[in-house]
Formats: structure tokens, C-alpha cells, sequence
């Protein structure tokens, strides 16, 4: 799927065989390639193939080409569209609109993870083949504890994980398709090249909004190159400011999404646990599919 903006025939040729490497079997419409001035083609007709592609019994799951921008666009379009058996829909970035959607509005399980541009495209070197097999295999529970994951407040809980690209999550709030997730949830935070003021932005608009009080724990992604060239001040930092208006535990540098190495399948929507001690971990407790 295209739900944003398109990405090159090359990059989705490779994903499409790594996907193939993996034992699935890809298929797309023509429209996927299609190209207006900022998104792959017009918004109804992104909504139209995502439903159609949605309703086809023949698809296990839709999987985003890039982000890029436009994902948004699809919402009014989809607010009353009829979908059939639950299945995975897999992107992160500014696909975070559809994730928010399916989550949170129409309460179905969706992955924070890889898309073919620069991630599958690249093979493993581009995304972590391990969590994305776990995941759309239905694996329970399952212990994530990847390298630089931290924990800055200790604690441990357990609750729904929400969450996605702060820029989006932040973007949604006053709009019928608010990223509003309920008291008790755990939230995954990530963005890429947002300078620490600009963070700070993002985080106090969650405060203002009440989302971060009502957390039970917060994980944070990598936050690339979120710091200032000059290391005055980083994204650390930032979240440091923000870490005491949730009552429990904070991790920080899950690798989710915008990261320097391999990309991490995240599940949202679905029962995960926090721990920090004896080592900070996320367990997924449910499986995102059955």
C-alpha cells in the first residue's frame, strides 16, 4: 500500500523480494506507483484501495511502501468505510495517522514497523527480522530487550501500548481522529530530526492534553538526531523534563521506527508489560494476530 507518499520503483522491487525471502507472498495494485505533487496519487483513491485491499480475503496483511506525508488525508475517507476481519496493517512514520486510527478508533491491533522503503529494501541491515517474524507469527509473549534500550524512572507495568511518531500524535489532537489513549496505557514515543525546542513542543502539547498523565509508562524510540549538533542540549534531556507526569515506569532508546541500525517491530493495540529490573524490557503479553 501507498497510504502516504510513493517510494522508487527500485527500493519497492527490493522489498518486495525480501518479503518474498521471507515466505510471504506481496501483492499491489498499479496504483501503488501512482504520484501527485506530495503523495502517491489522489486521497480517495488511497482510501479506496486501502478498504479494497482490506476486504480482500486473499490479504493477510497491508504493509506500507514509506511515510513521507499524506497518510492524515485517508481519515475522512475511511471514518465510515465497512472493514471486514481485522488483519495487520505494518508502517511507522507519518503512517502513525493510520495507526492512531485503526488502534485507537476502531480498536484493531496494527505494528509500528518496517516498510519497504529503506527498511525491507535494504534487507536486514534495514530492520530487525526476528521481532517482525514474532509479531505476524502470532508468537506470546514475547521478551524485547534490545541494545541502548534504558530505563530513566523505574517501575513496572502493564497496560494497552499506544503511540507512533510524535509529530503525527501531536498533529491529530483537536481533530475527530485524536490520539486519545485511554488512562492506564503504555505509550511508545519516537521522532527523527526534531530539534530538542521542538521536541519540548511536541511533548508539552501531550502534557497540555492530558495524554501523558494518564499513562501507566512511557517508551521512547531512539530520537535520531534529535540532539543539538553541540551536545548543549539533547533529547534526553527533554524527556527528562517530561518523565515525572507519568507515575510509572520510562524507558528510553527502543529502536522502533526512525533508527540508525535495524528497525524494531513494535505491536500496538495490544496488552505489553514494562519492566526495568533486573534488565529494562518490553514484553508483549498478547499477540497482535491470531
Amino acid at each position: 500500500m501507498a497510504p502516504a507518499s510513493n517510494c522508487s520503483r527500485e527500493e519497492f522491487d527490493r522489498g518486495v523480494s525480501e518479503l518474498r525471502r521471507l515466505g510471504f507472498d506481496p501483492t499491489f495494485d498499479e496504483s501503488v506507483f501512482a504520484r501527485s505533487t506530495l503523495t502517491a496519487g489522489d486521497a480517495r483513491h488511497r482510501a479506496e484501495a486501502f478498504v479494497q485491499a482490506w476486504n480482500d480475503p486473499g490479504v493477510a496483511a497491508l504493509i506500507a511502501v514509506r511515510g513521507g506525508y499524506g497518510s492524515v488525508e485517508l481519515l475522512p475517507f475511511l471514518a465510515s468505510a465497512s472493514l471486514g476481519t481485522p488483519k495487520l496493517f505494518i508502517g511507522y512514520s507519518d503512517n502513525t495517522s493510520l495507526l492512531t486510527w485503526l488502534t485507537i478508533h476502531r480498536g484493531i491491533p496494527a505494528l509500528h514497523g518496517p516498510m519497504l522503503d529503506g527498511r525491507l529494501a535494504a534487507g536486514t541491515a534495514g530492520y530487525d527480522e526476528a521481532s517482525l517474524l514474532a509479531l505476524m507469527g502470532g508468537d506470546r509473549p514475547v521478551t524485547f530487550r534490545p541494545d541502548g534500550l534504558t530505563a530513566l524512572r523505574s517501575g513496572d507495568a502493564t497496560g494497552i501500548l499506544l503511540g507512533g511518531t510524535l509529530t503525527q500524535l501531536a498533529a491529530s489532537l483537536g481533530t475527530p481522529y485524536a490520539f486519545t489513549p485511554p488512562a492506564g496505557s503504555l505509550l511508545f514515543l519516537e521522532d527523527v530530526n526534531e530539534r530538542p525546542y521542538r521536541l519540548h513542543r511536541l511533548l508539552m502539547q501531550l502534557r497540555l492534553a492530558g495524554v501523558l498523565s494518564r499513562a501507566a509508562g512511557l517508551v521512547f524510540g531512539e530520537m535520531r538526531g534529535c540532539d543539538e549538533t553541540d551536545g548543549r542540549v539533547t533529547a534526553a534531556d527533554v524527556i527528562a523534563q517530561f518523565a515525572g507526569d507519568c507515575a510509572g515506569p520510562v524507558l528510553t532508546g527502543f529502536p522502533s521506527g526512525h533508527t540508525t541500525g535495524p528497525c524494531w517491530t513494535l505491536p500496538l493495540g495490544v496488552t505489553c508489560r514494562i519492566m526495568t529490573t533486573p534488565h529494562p524490557a518490553l514484553i508483549i503479553e498478547d499477540a497482535p494476530v491470531e
